[in-house]
């Protein structure tokens, strides 16, 4: 209204001038006339000033000021439109939609370790890969908050929901640069239908978040809504959390130790530490079960702290009852993020008067692929301790070999799926000889993961490896089942032994 005020104005007063011009008329009446032009040429610029800050306002107010991706203002607005717009009872094409939530996975490990700046510069980044590289015209992708962002899609159905969740999940795989850090991300989606799954944006928000949490227990990391998935959402998420965060920070982990036997000799070299939940009301809980709430939660970094102070305080007890057992803890890529993983292993290590050699440590290739330099410098710490480096899983990943001559790396763990068959299949068993070559070429010992049976062993030991691990020898057991263990097979060795045998026939 005030910009059409100054406009009258402004335009009267310049008839004023112009009938001035042709016509006498008085000095005042034309100095009026003027004056009234340049206040309604004030007016006017103030009126374009106050449009302008209010259209700034109105954007700021549903901008998220990080990403500048609409906030979740902007995105409450636009669904609610949408719903508006649509008649769900008709269930055509173009009243479906889908909602979908999006969760960085170790995002928090990402921001603790290298700082809330980074995390800022990462979230930037994924929010231009959204934006930029898989948005459809008429959808809506928003930062809800944190590392959470959420995408409504308009006219699809489940399975093209599902497709453009595996765009988004795809998108993101690629490395990230982060503070001259090379940074690898994942990303957990929940989806909820609309108008299957609610015919609101809190309803549908709330079951895609239920949705997502069983996304991060699942293989594929998506999962859409199913009405009973309600029984394990919401509240029950959260006692399940705080239950594993109280045992975490309690030291109360279950670790369960698999034997590592020597393949030319047949003695027991070290064990492997498992993780374990017992969950006070679903059970032993294996680490798929709850590692992802965890990485969810920001506690991996604490989670590996309870890991490696309750194995060495197990391989304390054993070295105080004459056991000699070193243990090799896995490491999660995110644990891996930490630079400050060296200081803690070797204070770890030192509370408890432990040589460094108690220890091995095993890796994924995509740790050591994520960031071949920062890996060097870690792993360079950890060697100077004198801690053992292992590489788990070996050859499953996608990788260049080039980093086991790059790297400080003493060990390497054939993965099952070459272990197992090579009783039956020559290829495969050509494979582990190779591979037992190569390691010893480079200097590093080979242990063999999965051995099920005896003819597998003895192929093992034929070739040259060093260490085998699997069901034939044991199962990963609790401590004091593996002692009752260890006390057997040291009781069949020795009277299997001729020692033996001739000390008994001279009794």
């Amino acid at each position: 209204m005030l910009l059409i005020v100054a406009v009258c104005a402004a335009l009267a007063g310049i008839a004023l001038l112009v009938y001035g011009h042709t016509h006498p008329v008085r000095p005042a009446l034309v100095g009026s006339s003027a004056a009234t032009i340049v206040a309604a040429l004030a007016g006017l610029v103030l009126s374009l000033r106050t449009a302008n800050s209010r259209a700034q306002s109105h954007q700021l107010a549903f901008t998220d000021e990080l990403t500048g991706l609409p906030n979740r203002r902007a995105f409450y607005d636009h669904v609610d439109g949408y719903f508006t717009r649509a008649e769900p009872q008709t269930h055509t094409a173009a009243s479906r939609g889908a909602l979908l939530l999006l969760d960085l996975d170790r995002f928090k490990e990402v921001n603790d370790s290298l700082g809330h700046h980074a995390g800022d510069d990462l979230l930037r980044q994924v929010a231009n890969r959204l934006r930029d590289d898989i948005h459809r015209e008429h959808d809506l992708t928003a930062r809800l908050g944190g590392d959470e962002f959420a995408t409504f899609l308009v006219e699809v159905d489940e399975a093209g929901a599902e497709a453009f969740t595996k765009r988004v999940q795809a998108a993101l795989l690629a490395p990230f640069a982060v503070d001259g850090v090379t940074v690898r991300v994942s990303a957990s989606v929940g989806v909820a239908l609309f108008p299957a799954h609610g015919n609101d944006v809190s309803t549908l928000l709330r079951r895609a978040d239920i949705a997502m949490y069983h996304a991060k227990g699942s293989q594929s990391g998506h999962s859409i809504y199913s009405a009973a998935d309600d029984t394990l959402g919401g509240q029950d998420r959260l006692r399940t959390l705080e239950d594993l965060r109280q045992t975490i920070y309690a030291r109360a982990l279950t670790i369960h130790y698999q034997p590592k036997v020597d393949s030319q000799t047949a003695t027991v070299t070290g064990v492997e530490a498992l993780v374990r939940w017992q969950h006070p009301e679903r059970g032993l809980l294996p680490p798929a079960m709850f590692l992802p709430l965890a990485e969810d939660a920001g506690l991996m970094r604490e989670l590996t702290a309870a890991v490696l102070e309750q194995s060495l305080d197990q391989v304390l007890s054993w070295r105080q009852a004459g056991r000699r057992l070193n243990v090799a803890v896995n490491l999660s890529a995110s644990s891996l993020v930490d630079l400050d993983l060296p200081g803690q292993v070797e204070r770890t290590l030192a509370d408890r008067d432990l040589p460094a050699s108690a220890l091995e440590l095993e890796i994924t290739e995509e740790f050591l692929m994520g960031d071949r330099e920062r890996a060097r410098v870690i792993l360079d710490q950890l060697r100077a301790l004198g801690v053992r480096v292992a590489v788990d899983d070996f050859g499953t990943g996608y990788s260049s070999l080039a980093y086991l001559r790059e790297l400080p790396i003493d060990e390497l763990k054939l993965d099952r799926s070459f272990v197992q068959p090579m009783a039956d299949d020559p290829r495969a068993a050509a494979i582990v000889r190779s591979t037992i070559s190569l390691a010893h070429s480079l200097g590093m010992r080979l242990v063999a993961e999965g051995v099920e049976n005896e003819i597998t062993a003895g192929h093992l030991a034929l070739s040259g490896c060093d260490v085998s691990q699997g069901y034939y020898f044991s199962r990963a057991l609790p401590a004091a089942e593996l002692e009752a263990w260890l006390d057997d097979r040291t009781a069949s060795e020795m009277a299997a032994s001729p020692m033996s045998e001739s000390g008994s026939a001279t009794a």
